[in-house]
């Protein structure tokens, strides 16, 4: 039973001694054995760590340690596998780092091991984050925990279904255009984007590196206030982290919503938004209203322009930044006749048709006679978008939108269409290209098949905390985030 409590609910049976961390992360251990061969969320596990981790958590419990000092301090939490942990995988989900062991920890590792947090498994993704569906998972898609059939959303896909199955307490994702939000509501947990530059990239292998950022998929909002809250702060590691102090995000979560502006943006509710995705949306404006909130349409004026200039700039970078792997210095390598032979063999057969897709068009857009015309004029229109929000919050404290335009759809269905694929993100990339905080919960489901939906929030530049309170208050007066996925369980231990 202790896999299936929030962090914060195990947190606290282990600062009562109603349970130990040896025995939560078994209950995990038990919960993968029997559903993740369905679902793949995890692409490596080594439990045997996991328990040294766990023990050793048990040993400071036992000596007086505490949650106040260790908020994590027991709690078994995983991470993508593209988040460096020392002498773990470190895959990327690409067959080129097959066989590659991190050598150090990344900056998040590090803060949830000062939290006490036993870190466990390597969690499944789209190659070096790049997709929408964890389909272009080099080692096999995931799949969604409410049907199988489907995809679980992506490139975070296994870190949101191990979150949504109870194969862990909480995970930690990448979000480069919607990678942690979007994974989120298909698997209908919670999905927090923070605001580029509140928690450090380092030790994050980069796809596009002025969009990447760390987040958290969890069960519930207080879980997502609390695992930011140990991973934020300022990194000199990072060029890109910002020295601001990282506030307790669980101390205003209870304060309301009465007197927030909601904006609601005209350029996200128009046509290719599913009918019940938008009729769960209407609801939760309406429960907003409710409890108090304002809510008042506003314009994003340059929203059609976000998918455009996000496929070139995110190919552009990722163009850039996966140049380093050309089986030279780590990761797999085909010998070739001569250095040259050897970057083609290599890559051609490490890549996949997705990373090579975009590696291509972002070759392209950075060329000679191309730039210009391409790259140069994304980055301005990037700029008019993070406008386009800057002047709403001028007026509004948050803005709501869906998070994804349908439900989670069946595997296979868009493998073969790229551009229907990218459209998939249509409500998450200008959160990324604008450097802005998001959110992604529950806030209902598909009747047939029942399928969970997802609820947007858009914050300020470091406005996590309105975001978190928000969310929180709309959690406790409604009951999607307590629905769990038909899957089954496992007996309890006697």
């Amino acid at each position: 039973m202790w896999n299936r409590l929030t962090l914060t609910e195990l947190a606290q049976r282990l600062a009562q001694r109603e349970t130990s961390a040896s025995e939560a992360l078994a209950a995990c251990w038990d919960r993968i054995q029997q559903v993740d061969p369905v679902l793949h969320a995890y692409l490596s596990c080594d439990i045997a760590e996991a328990r040294l981790q766990a023990e050793a958590a048990d040993r400071a419990l036992a000596s007086g340690a505490t949650h106040r000092e260790q908020p994590l301090l027991g709690v078994p939490i995983s991470l993508k596998d593209i988040i460096a942990v020392r002498e773990q995988p470190l895959t990327c989900g690409s067959k080129l780092l097959a066989n590659f062991v991190s050598p150090y920890d990344a900056a998040v590792t590090e803060k949830l091991r000062a939290a006490g947090a036993v870190l466990f498994g390597r969690l499944n993704l789209d190659e070096f984050a790049m997709g929408s569906s964890t389909e272009n998972s080099g080692f096999g898609p995931a799949r969604n925990p409410w049907d199988p059939s489907r995809i679980p959303g992506g490139s975070s896909g296994g870190s949101a279904v191990a979150v949504a199955a109870d194969e862990c307490a909480a995970a930690l994702g990448s979000d480069t255009g919607g990678s942690v939000r979007q994974p989120a509501a298909c698997c209908g947990v919670v999905g927090l984007k923070p605001t580029y530059g509140r928690v450090s990239r380092y030790g994050l292998v980069a796809y596009a590196s002025s969009l990447d950022q760390i987040g958290t998929l969890t069960k519930d909002v207080r879980d997502a206030a609390t695992l930011l809250g140990a991973i934020g702060g300022h990194d000199p590691r990072d060029s890109t982290s910002v020295p601001q102090p990282v506030p307790d995000y669980t101390a205003t979560l209870e304060q309301g919503v009465r007197g927030l502006k909601l904006g609601l943006p005209k350029e996200y509710f128009v046509g290719g938004l599913d009918p019940e995705v938008r009729a769960a949306v209407e609801a939760a404006v309406a429960q907003f209203q409710q409890l108090g909130a304002e809510t008042i349409e506003i314009s994003l004026p340059h929203t059609d322009y976000a998918i455009a200039a996000y496929y070139i700039i995110a190919p552009a970078e990722a163009s850039a930044n996966l140049a380093r792997f050309d089986g030279v210095r780590y990761g797999s390598r085909v010998a070739g006749a001569d250095l040259l032979e050897l970057y083609q063999r290599t890559r051609g057969a490490g890549f996949g048709p997705e990373v090579k897709r975009r590696i291509i068009l972002g070759t392209y857009v950075l060329s000679s006679g191309y730039y210009d015309a391409y790259y140069l004029r994304a980055q301005k229109v990037r700029t008019l978008i993070r406008q386009d929000f800057l002047e709403a919050f001028g007026t509004v404290d948050a803005i709501l939108t869906p998070t994804t335009p349908s439900a989670a759809f069946p595997l296979g269905e868009k493998s073969d269409d790229p551009l229907r694929m990218y459209l998939e993100d249509i409500y998450t990339v200008s959160c990324n290209l604008a450097g802005i905080c998001g959110l992604s919960l529950p806030c209902g489901f598909t009747r047939q098949p029942r399928l969970p939906i997802g609820l947007q929030l858009l914050g300020k530049p470091f406005g996590e905390a309105t975001l978190l309170r928000l969310a929180y208050a709309y959690e406790q007066a409604t009951s999607w985030h307590r629905e769990k996925p038909p899957l089954p369980h496992a007996p309890e231990r006697a």
